[in-house]
């Protein structure tokens, strides 16, 4: 089968699921018969087809749809599911990673999109942390001018 019939394959299963479970009416998965269902469908999709076929362009947008989906799904179930847009720089952040795993390619901006909203949704939910940040950034208010002169130093007696 050729890699495009593939991928068609692997959606139109996935969505002809959710429609039979959606026809079924089944309660405990009545949560799932929502728009965010489908983009976890899609996402999942291309992931496998991504995955199984080696075709690795599919892996950003694969993990970046299921992500949202799974982002969307939880802000409408969890009430305490955090709602700020660290979360999409995190999945963002993810699917860099994950290209990387397979094209080394992308490295760098997915840790920094990983780190930034990790820290920035750690410094949101965790009060010790947030107070450690602020003494963080306290102390680097009061001694930056050391960092220029220790680099000053260091570009004085570096070789060449």
């Amino acid at each position: 089968m050729r890699q495009q019939n593939q991928l068609s394959a692997f959606i139109l299963i996935g969505v002809g699921l959710y429609f039979l479970l959606q026809q079924w009416d089944l309660p405990f998965l009545a949560n799932f018969s929502t728009w965010p269902s489908l983009f976890m469908i899609l996402g999942l999709s291309l992931l496998i087809h991504g995955y199984l076929t080696r075709d690795h362009d599919k892996i950003f947008p694969g993990t970046i749809l299921l992500g949202l989906g799974i982002h969307f799904h939880a802000v409408s179930v969890y009430p305490e599911w955090v709602e700020h847009w660290s979360v999409y720089a995190v999945i963002i952040g993810l699917a860099f990673l994950l290209r990387y795993q397979k094209t080394k390619a992308g490295l760098y901006p997915g840790l920094i999109l990983l780190s930034l909203g990790l820290f920035i949704l750690l410094s949101m939910t965790n009060s010790q942390f947030s107070q450690s940040v602020h003494q963080l950034i306290g102390w680097l208010e009061d001694y930056w001018p050391v960092g220029l002169i220790v680099f000053g130093i260091y570009l004085l007696f570096k070789k060449r």
